[in-house]
């Protein structure tokens, strides 16, 4: 692979400025200027000062740069929760160094990232963007991306500050925590990243905590994150998570996201003739706009690059190290895995095929390839036998990789007009070629389409390898139909139901079935017009984020229990069996939570009878976050693999086959059943509000304060090789703590081992879990070989809870026991230490 369409190399650096000086120079309509978007990614410029305009891109697992629709390729890291599951710091800092460079070749100054929310119920839409379950170990995340990320003198955004960990009603709701959780649990993880890396931005989340919307919530940005916490930098709103002028410019939120404005301009000016806004407080919200655009000339990102992608071998290879690092093996029964190379395999499974390398909204991108776990499989072995299984979509596979253009590309053309179809010999105003049939229009722009309403074809056609039923899907932000060789199969205009695509703004999927034969070409041609036209009035969580989308899918209709007989009778003929199932974008998504743990459509059943035909059966779960598994005790492998990026089928094959072993841990516990989960009472907007009735006892402290074991627990993950742990020593100062400890590799194979040291308290004056993880460290071992390693905290951190009564931490006098082991539920080695005086204090 060469590099592809690849921007010029900035320079080093752009001419900097003195914000304090350009302050003092501006006219109050530029200032006001300065705090909001012109646009969806840009902030304003003020050339007669020489104050660029700077560009904002998501995050978290890669850069798409402005376009949601026909933009640059980019790489595609694993999930959040995958990338928490390789407990690996440094790695996880190369990362961050990976997203600053992609940040370059996209042109953007600031990364809408990391994610640093809490998966506090296995049903949240966005959990698979977050790194754990546990705040220590998501802020140590979080401050490794932060860090390699700015290294690159790119600036990232964490977000969502703070509590947004669900997508019912998010802008509405008002997540309800008691002081204590707030603290212990949900801001930890940002105070740990501004403690140990500062970045540049905080995005404000879309929820209220306690009544008040975080973007104008003084008490979180004004007294902890600027004032307790000592940070400075520029706080922006999530988009369109700006929800008055006043009191979020006085709470302390510097730029309202995105453009044009709908709370600042003239409504600034009235509220300083009114002085409901002071002067002063106006110029502190701008001098830290011009803060930041001073800080991006770092960079040396001009205003307005070009974008461009830098698909190249090195970060091909770093993408699958992380993957392979983050794939956790859960079980691993009568030695199955690693599979033989000489023996025959079957791979079945609707995930096998089908690509599932990111979840769906915002952190989704096109990437500049994806390797499919078949795909990965196919060069280890001399044969490979497949079956479907089963189909496990939520809506139809995306049908562009299948059609093709009428001058024989893969993919379709795409036609805007400014005329509707009615008028006779009309002409495009543009054409593009496009694989990607998931059309999500809201950078969409060209310089003739001067209205909010437009017209689009999309053509291509399609020629099916075997006679059968073929159903297609016409999803839409607007109003479309689906037509088969001039028959129209699919309406989804004159009459329309709100299905959450796009965004919560988009309707569902309607299908359509036609037989079709094989080796016969059709020609599919949507007719769509603009967002404007939608009938759809109203949906849960609206954010309507532009001018219109189309997704057009399609697949051969099967018959299930003909397909898993077919999967069985294969299971039969081989001697081992890899069964790729899951999830993927559609359901894990951007705008609407899980309806259940389940896996989708037939898997169980399928898994069931593949693992009945053939005992060497290792399932591999592609998803962000747990799902049920009925069949635990049937299977006799099980990989969870996450959604792995570019790279997922090669990380996954490279882990099945034994050329890497597995190290991945758990970075959240795996309920048996979703009743399990200590948010189930508590998930979801109930009148506007959701209790957070769990309080710290998020994850496995619900688990181990209730007795009630969770399927796979915190921490856990199996490796190839064993690894004895002992000789646990622990010094305390009263500054630092030092665990010490010898870690052996007393298996077969080289490979690599968590450590992770929790602290229990053994009289608190309230209640506690009965311990917390409070440090880490992943260590590699070759066959043989011992190190002492050594893991070092604050031990005012590893102490401390909060008290509610002073409003301050409190590390009380008492004894804490130190458990160390590799897994929340195997603590196998135990000391303890002795703080001598009751300490209470705040900040970072």
């Amino acid at each position: 692979m060469g590099d592809a369409n690849l921007p010029p190399t900035p320079p080093a650096s752009l001419e900097a400025f003195d914000p304090e000086t350009v302050l003092s120079k501006l006219t109050v309509d530029e200032k006001i200027g300065l705090l909001s978007g012109v646009d969806f990614w840009h902030t304003k410029a003020i050339p007669r000062l020489e104050v660029p305009s700077i560009r904002f891109s998501d995050g978290p697992n890669g850069v798409r740069g402005t376009r949601f629709f026909n933009g640059a390729p980019a790489a595609c890291l694993p999930c959040g929760t995958a990338l928490g599951a390789t407990w690996n710091i440094p790695l996880l800092v190369q990362a961050g160094n990976l997203l600053g460079e992609e940040a370059i070749a996209k042109g953007a100054h600031v990364l809408l990232g990391p994610t640093v929310n809490i998966p506090r119920s296995p049903l949240g839409g966005r959990a698979f963007e977050s790194f754990s379950e546990d705040p220590v170990l998501a802020g140590y995340c979080a401050a490794a991306i932060v860090r390699g990320v700015q290294q690159k003198n790119i600036v990232a955004s964490i977000k969502h500050f703070v509590a947004n960990d669900q997508e019912h009603e998010r802008m509405a709701v008002d997540s309800l925590i008691t002081q204590r959780a707030l603290r212990e649990v949900y801001l930890l993880p940002f105070q740990i990243a501004v403690r140990d890396s500062r970045p540049g931005v905080f995005m404000t989340s879309y929820n209220k905590v306690n009544g008040t919307h975080v973007s104008q919530h003084p008490g979180i940005l004004r007294d902890i994150l600027r004032g307790e916490w000592g940070w400075n930098g520029a706080v922006i709103s999530d988009w369109y998570g700006t929800y008055s002028t006043v009191e979020a410019i006085n709470a302390g939120l510097d730029l309202e996201m995105p453009g044009p404005t709908r709370w600042r301009g003239p409504l600034i000016t009235h509220s300083l003739i009114s002085k409901r806004i002071s002067e002063k407080t106006l110029n502190e919200r701008v001098l830290e706009v011009l803060k930041l655009v001073n800080r991006t000339r770092k960079s040396g990102v001009p205003s307005n690059a070009l974008e461009g992608s830098k698909n190249i071998p090195e970060t091909s290879d770093l993408l699958r190290t992380i993957s392979a690092e983050s794939i956790v093996l859960l079980k691993n029964q009568n030695h199955v895995l690693p599979l033989r190379k000489s023996k025959s395999v079957a791979v079945i499974g609707p995930n096998a095929k089908n690509p599932a390398y990111c979840g769906g909204g915002s952190a989704s991108l096109l990437p500049y390839y994806v390797v499919t776990p078949f795909d990965g499989i196919s060069p280890k072995v001399k044969s490979l036998k497949y079956s479907v299984g089963c189909y496990s979509h939520k809506m139809l596979p995306l049908l562009g990789p299948s059609l093709r253009t009428s001058d024989g590309a893969v993919g379709v053309t795409f036609k805007a007009f400014i005329d509707p179809p009615s008028v006779k010999d009309r002409s495009p105003v543009d054409m593009i070629h496009t694989v990607d049939t998931n059309m999500y229009l809201v950078d969409y722009y060209h310089p003739k389409l001067t209205e909010d309403l437009y017209w689009a074809e999309v053509e291509g056609s399609f020629t099916p390898d075997e006679d059968g039923d073929y159903e297609f899907g016409l999803a839409v932000f607007g109003t479309g139909k689906l037509y088969l060789d001039g028959e129209m199969l699919i309406d989804n205009e004159t009459v329309q139901r709100s299905g959450g695509t796009f965004f919560n703004v988009g309707t569902v999927e309607e299908t359509g079935v036609k037989y079709l034969r094989a080796g016969v070409t059709y020609k599919l041609l949507v007719e769509f017009a603009s967002g404007v036209t939608s009938k759809l009035t109203g949906a849960d969580g609206v954010v309507s984020f532009g001018a219109g989308g189309i997704r057009i899918g399609g697949a051969r209709v099967i018959d299930p229990q003909e397909e898993i007989r077919k999967a069985v009778d294969l299971a039969k003929t081989v001697e081992q069996v890899v069964l790729c199932i899951g999830l993927n974008q559609d359901w894990e998504e951007e705008g609407k939570d899980r309806e259940h743990m389940d896996l989708p459509g037939y898997t169980d059943d399928l898994i069931h009878a593949v693992a009945d035909a053939n005992p060497n059966t290792v399932v591999v779960i592609q998803s962000g976050t747990p799902v049920t598994m009925p069949w635990v005790d049937k299977v006799s492998s099980i990989v969870q693999a996450w959604y792995g990026g570019n790279e997922t089928g090669n990380a996954i094959a490279d882990v099945l086959y034994g050329d890497v072993n597995p190290s991945g841990k758990l970075p959240l516990s795996i309920p048996a059943h979703v009743e399990d989960n200590p948010a189930f009472l508590n998930f979801g907007s109930e009148r506007g509000r959701v209790l957070y009735g769990e309080d710290v006892y998020v994850g496995y402290r619900f688990y181990e304060a209730t007795k009630r074991p969770a399927l796979f627990p915190f921490g856990h993950g199996l490796s190839y090789t064993t690894f004895k742990l002992s000789q646990l020593e622990v010094r305390n100062d009263g500054a630092m703590l030092r665990i010490q400890l010898l870690v052996e590799n007393t298996g077969g194979c080289s490979g690599s081992e968590v450590i992770q040291a929790y602290v229990a308290q053994r009289s608190p004056s309230v209640k506690r879990p009965r311990k917390e993880l409070k440090g880490f460290k992943k260590q590699y071992l070759g066959v043989g070989e011992s190190k002492v390693i050594e893991i070092d905290l604050e031990t005012r951190y590893a102490t401390s809870f909060w008290d509610e009564e002073r409003s301050m931490w409190i590390s009380e006098k008492d004894t804490y026991e130190v458990l160390v082991g590799n897994s929340s539920t195997n603590t196998s080695l135990k000391t303890s230490f002795e703080v001598k005086e009751t300490l209470w204090w705040s900040g970072v």
